[in-house]
Order: C-alpha cells, then sequence, then structure tokens
C-alpha cells in the first residue's frame, strides 16, 4: 500500500463557504491546503479521533474528528475512492471509516446531540445537519426558546445568519432545559467576549489600514483594536500571516497582520491591519501573568518583564499568542539599498516588497500574492516617460496586477530576483535585450554626443532648404499663369476688372497645390548620394572589436555578444573611452563638412532645375498667347456678323439694353479660351398691320 494518498479539486466547508485545495493524507497525518489563500490545515495522525464517510452534495465526502473536538468536512471524492480510503485509515491511523447517511425525511422535530465542538440535530439514529459550534457569534435565550447567530463568510454564496430551536418544557425540577441549552452552546462557541483582564495593553499605536490611533488590548483568545470610533475584536484563529517590513527610509517599520476571514466596518473589508513604528520608540512591558503562568503558557517565548523598541515587543507578543512565524524580506536589495520598490499600484504610490516566496505591496490598498498562485510576470515600458517601467504580475485565477512608475535603475536588481526565482517571464527574449538597453541607458553619461539628434538636426535642415527651393519654383510659374490668364482676358472684350478676377482665384489653387506636391516628393525618397551619419563612440569600438570578441567566447549568440560589449565597455577605464570620443568627434567634423558640400552641390542642382521649367513655361506662354490671338480673331468676325443680321421687326430703341444685356453675359462666361455667344432679344414692339 502506497505511504500517502493525494486528491485533488477537493472542497472544505468553512462556514459555508467552499473552498477548493488539495488533500494529502501521508502517516504522519491529514494536510489540507487552501488553493486561495494558500492556507494550510495540519491535522496530526495521534490526533485522528473518527472519520465517516458519507453522500454529499457535491458526491461524497469525508468528516474527521479530532481528540480535543475539532471538526473537519471535506467534499468532492468520488464513491470508488471509499475502498482506498478505508483500507488507508486502517493500515495508517487504526480507525474504521464508518459510512453514515443524512437523514432526508425532512422532519424539524428531532433531537440535539452536543459531542466536542459539534451540536448534531438528529432523527432516531440519523443527523439531519450539523453546527460546528465555533461559527457560533452570538446565543440568546427567550421563552422555550433559544436563537443562535452565526459568523459571517464573504466568500460564502448564501449566508445561514441565525437558527432558532423550540425547546418543549420539561416536568423536570431545578432545570431549565432552555438554560441548559445555552450553556452547551456558549460552553463552545466562538463569542468573542473579554473573560478577565487584558495580558498587556499597547496605548495610542499608529494604524494605517484602519486608519486611525488605536489602543491593542491583548487577551489569551482575541485582539480588541480600540479607538475613538470604531472597536474591533480579531480572534486569533483569523490571523493568517504576519509580516515585519522596514520602511524604504530606514527609520520605520511595517507590522503586517493579515486576516482571514477580514474584519469589517459597513460594506469595507479589511483584509490586512497595517501598523507602523518608529524605530526610535522604546517601551518597557509588564504581562499581566505571574511568571509560572507565564513560562508554563509560552515556553520561553515570552518573560513577564520585557524592554525593548516598540515594534519588537508588539511582534514579539503576537507572535507568541497567534503561534506563527513572522515573515521578513528575504536577500533581494534594491538599487539604493533598500529592500522594497518604490512604485504605484491603482491611484497610490506605496512599496513593493520582493519575498521569499511571494511578493507584498503596502500600503494602499495592500496586496500579498505568492509565487504559487502567479501564471506569469511580465515587464512593461512605461506609458509616460523612459525613465520607468511597468511590473505586471497575473494569477493562475486571471486575475492581474500592475505596478507602475518604478525607476529605471531598479530593472535589473528586479530581473534577476524573478529569474533566480525560477518565475514565469513573459517575452523573456525581449526582456534581456530590455533589460540590457536599460542598463546601457543607465551608465551612459547624460552630456554624450547623441548622433540621432544630430541626425534629425540635419535632416531638418535639408528639408527646409528643399521646401525653399521649391516654393520659389513654383512663385514664378505662378506669375507666368497669372500674366498670361490677364492678357487673354483683357484682350477679349475690354472690361479688364471682371477678367481678371476669375483666372486669379484659379492661380491661387494652383499655387497652393504645386508646392505641396513637390514636397511630398522630396519627403518619399531619400538620396542615395547623402552622406551617412558618423557613428557614436561606442559603435566604433564595437565594430572595431567584434571579431575580437567572437573569438574570445566561440559560439556566442548575438544577443549574448551585444551584452557581453555592453559589460566590456562599461568596464573600460576613462581614458581609453576618451580614445573612441575623439574618433567619434573627427567623424562627426568629416559629416559636417560633407554635409556642408551635399548642401551646395543640392542647391545648385536646383537651379538648373528651376532654369530648365522656366524655359517650359516660356514656351507654354507663347502657345496660350498666340490660342488667345486667335480667339479674339473669332469672336470680332462673330460680332460683325452679328450686327449686320438684324430682324425687320426689331425695333432700334431697344439696341442699347440689348447691348448691354450682351455685355453682361460675355463679361460672365468669358473666362476662358473658348467664347460662347448669347444671343439675347428684348420685348420689343410690333407693328398691327
Amino acid at each position: 500500500m502506497a505511504d500517502t494518498l493525494e486528491f485533488n479539486e477537493i472542497y472544505q466547508e468553512v462556514k459555508g463557504s467552499m473552498n477548493d485545495g488539495r488533500l494529502r493524507l501521508s502517516r504522519q497525518g491529514v494536510i489540507f491546503k487552501n488553493s486561495k489563500t494558500g492556507k494550510v490545515d495540519n491535522i496530526q495522525a495521534s490526533e485522528l479521533a473518527e472519520g465517516v464517510w458519507r453522500r454529499v452534495a457535491l458526491g461524497h465526502g469525508l468528516k474527521l474528528l479530532t481528540k480535543n473536538g475539532h471538526v473537519y468536512k471535506y467534499d468532492g471524492f468520488r464513491e470508488s475512492e471509499f475502498d482506498k480510503l478505508s483500507d488507508f485509515f486502517k493500515a495508517h491511523y487504526r480507525l474504521e471509516l464508518a459510512e453514515k447517511d443524512l437523514c432526508v425525511k425532512g422532519w424539524n422535530w428531532g433531537t440535539v446531540r452536543f459531542g466536542g465542538q459539534l451540536l448534531s440535530f438528529d432523527i432516531g439514529e440519523q443527523p439531519v445537519f450539523e453546527i460546528p459550534l465555533s461559527n457560533v457569534s452570538q446565543c440568546t435565550t427567550g421563552k422555550n426558546e433559544v436563537t443562535l447567530e452565526f459568523h459571517q463568510n464573504d466568500d460564502a454564496e448564501v449566508s445561514l445568519m441565525e437558527v432558532r430551536f423550540y425547546v418543549p418544557p420539561t416536568q423536570e425540577d431545578g432545570v431549565d432545559p432552555v438554560e441548559a441549552f445555552a450553556q452547551n452552546v456558549l460552553s463552545k462557541a466562538d463569542v468573542i467576549q473579554a473573560t478577565g483582564d487584558a495580558i498587556c495593553i499597547f496605548r495610542e499605536l499608529q494604524c494605517l489600514t484602519p486608519r486611525g490611533r488605536y489602543d491593542i488590548r491583548i487577551y489569551p483568545t482575541f485582539l480588541h483594536l480600540h479607538g475613538k470610533t470604531f472597536d474591533y475584536k480579531i480572534p486569533y484563529t483569523t490571523v493568517l500571516r504576519l509580516f515585519l517590513l522596514p520602511h524604504k527610509d530606514q527609520r520605520q517599520m511595517f507590522f503586517v497582520i493579515s486576516l482571514d476571514p477580514p474584519i469589517k466596518q459597513g460594506q469595507t473589508r479589511y483584509h490586512f491591519l497595517i501598523l507602523l513604528f518608529s524605530k526610535d520608540e522604546d517601551i518597557s512591558l509588564t504581562l499581566n501573568m505571574n511568571e509560572e503562568e507565564v513560562e508554563k503558557r509560552f515556553e520561553g517565548r515570552l518573560t513577564k518583564n520585557m524592554s525593548g523598541s516598540l515594534y519588537e515587543m508588539v511582534s514579539r507578543v503576537m507572535k507568541a499568542l497567534v503561534n506563527r512565524k513572522i515573515t521578513v524580506p528575504g536577500n533581494f536589495q534594491g538599487h539604493s539599498g533598500a529592500q522594497c520598490i518604490t512604485c504605484s499600484y491603482k491611484a497610490s504610490s506605496g512599496l513593493l516588497y520582493p519575498l521569499e516566496r511571494g511578493f507584498i505591496y503596502v500600503h494602499k490598498p495592500p496586496v500579498h500574492i505568492r509565487f504559487d498562485e502567479i501564471s506569469f510576470v511580465n515587464f512593461a515600458r512605461g506609458t509616460t516617460t523612459t525613465r520607468s517601467f511597468d511590473f505586471e504580475i497575473e494569477t493562475k485565477q486571471g486575475t492581474q496586477y500592475t505596478f507602475s512608475s518604478i525607476e529605471r535603475e531598479e530593472y535589473g536588481k528586479l530581473f534577476d530576483f524573478v529569474n533566480a526565482k525560477k518565475l514565469n517571464i513573459k517575452n523573456r527574449g525581449l526582456k534581456e535585450g530590455m533589460k540590457q538597453s536599460y542598463d546601457e541607458y543607465a551608465d551612459s553619461d547624460e552630456d554624450q554626443h547623441d548622433a540621432y539628434l544630430e541626425r534629425m538636426k540635419e535632416e531638418g535642415k535639408i528639408r527646409e532648404e528643399n521646401a525653399n527651393d521649391s516654393s520659389d519654383g513654383s512663385g514664378e510659374e505662378t506669375g507666368t499663369f497669372d500674366s498670361n490668364a490677364s492678357a487673354s482676358s483683357s484682350s477679349g472684350d475690354g472690361d479688364s476688372d471682371r477678367g481678371e478676377k476669375k483666372p486669379a482665384k484659379k492661380a491661387k489653387i494652383v499655387k497652393d497645390r504645386k508646392p505641396r506636391k513637390k514636397h511630398m516628393e522630396s519627403k518619399k525618397g531619400k538620396d542615395p548620394n547623402a552622406p551617412k551619419r558618423p557613428m557614436s563612440a561606442y559603435m566604433l569600438w564595437l565594430n572595431a572589436n567584434r571579431e575580437k570578441i567572437k573569438s574570445d567566447h566561440p559560439g556566442i549568440s548575438i544577443t549574448d555578444l551585444s551584452k557581453k560589449a555592453g559589460e566590456l565597455w562599461k568596464a573600460m577605464s576613462k581614458e581609453k573611452k576618451e580614445e573612441w570620443d575623439r574618433k567619434a568627434e573627427d567623424a562627426k567634423r568629416d559629416y559636417e563638412k560633407a554635409m556642408k558640400e551635399y548642401s551646395v552641390g543640392n542647391k545648385e542642382r536646383s537651379k538648373k532645375k528651376k532654369k530648365k521649367q522656366e524655359k517650359q513655361m516660356k514656351g507654354k506662354g507663347e502657345k496660350k498667347g498666340a490660342a488667345s490671338k486667335s480667339s479674339s480673331s473669332t469672336k470680332s468676325s462673330a460680332k460683325s456678323m452679328s450686327e449686320s443680321f438684324k430682324s425687320k421687326e426689331f425695333v432700334s430703341s431697344d439696341e442699347s439694353s440689348s447691348a448691354e444685356s450682351k455685355k453682361e453675359v460675355v463679361g460672365r462666361f468669358g473666362g476662358g479660351i473658348c467664347w460662347v455667344l448669347f444671343y439675347l432679344i428684348p420685348t420689343g414692339i410690333y407693328s398691327s398691320r
């Protein structure tokens, strides 16, 4: 038989919520790990008292009872797994796995039995339902009635608020069945009430979440936060983890208490209790217990009289009472030497702490992410500036956390940490190159020669010169067109005012379009005869030493070669770098000289091109003049024909108005090369013969 049994997708019932996780049975005991919170329940084999197998809503379930009365329920088993579990219990735990079915009669009267921390409502020998008394938050009595109220679980879709039991009166004297029922419940219920003086009290502690100043009273089973407005009672059973984190300024300390379930204030839930301490604040503490009780209860972890820093005393007392380890930052060290990274999450700025088994962000809102629930991480460039980057985390449940505005100097440290923890990095190849570029950018001097900036300045000068040349040429062409158009219009009819306005508008349209077209043509292609931009000092050195690096590292990839070159350049002395800086300056001067010669030659070519265009436009103007002369002669002949041909019935007294009408029409339609003649016959007087 196997020494261990493992079951995935098993559900643990906790205050009405079904929490999925993984169950592992071994010789030492039973271990259940919650997939969502990472909380581990460990039941020693020697503590097991009973195991029950029964049919439940999700299939089949396993109920385990311990000798101290605790109850654990696990659902999600298949019916075929009963034999395997039964044999395992017999062989390793010396227990019989009993089969007990629930009663499904639907009756609401029966017998109540108290066993350990479990209230069972039975009909005959079969249980109808069971209530763990640790879930009871309050018990009140009335006449023949007992009301139980329950702790609420935010993860449960449907919550049980209260249950009322009617207890019939009995004939026995001196025993009130209602009070006896209530006492049995209260003796095991998780009712938060002070049953004596506090072990110790810490006054006026600064609390960031929930915000305010609180007195913390330490009781044997719970923690009492007393503020001016709100009071919180936190059972130690709800404490999940403890964190002690140094602030980046090295003068303050965060003490973080992770809670499950959280404390509530109206609709607000606080999953973390965050206290802020100054390292310089000291305290002398005396426990409200005698030395024998302190030694018996805490076994040397605490003493009756203690003194030291306030944060040390609070964390030491909490560790002893909660019986959980305190998590501190691991070996991560940022660019400034701190164990955290300044960043922003959502709308607030805070600190991200890389831990040995996860990340924690403080403080608003606090976030704790374990490594085992991370699907992948991603490094992204900052959206607003190149001096920062974003760190993204996506969990296996699909939740994404983005920590933004991280200084670029932290990139290498964080990347190496994530890589060492073997987390899945999205686009690893891209991130390696990005890491190198950040490192090189961080190591470069601010006043170093910027080849890219110089190139952009030179290209801007060339574009301006080309634009000026093209605008001069277009102006001359437009002038030629204007003169021809005015000449043709003036030769048409003698009305120069009307003839010049219309061609001027056409000339304006052509003037706007031609320079734009030439400018677009100049932007399309790059002149192959233009001088090449000079290289930086680093690129000159790399070209000269590339083969040497390859020979020193046979089989090196391109990415690793670039990385190695960056490291060698970074380690190079200032004197050696100055040699390559001088070569880069010489290359820059040669480039500037070549650019001047290229610009002069470019101007001469543009002048030749302009003269050629002028000749072409001049030839076109002569052709237009000849065309306008022929059109004017055609018009004059048409005019003489119209004057010689007149109707006999045409009244000569209206000739002036006819001429004016004809002039109006010719003025409107005579702007082009082709003339259109209209004969308008005004209304005349006809003879009655």
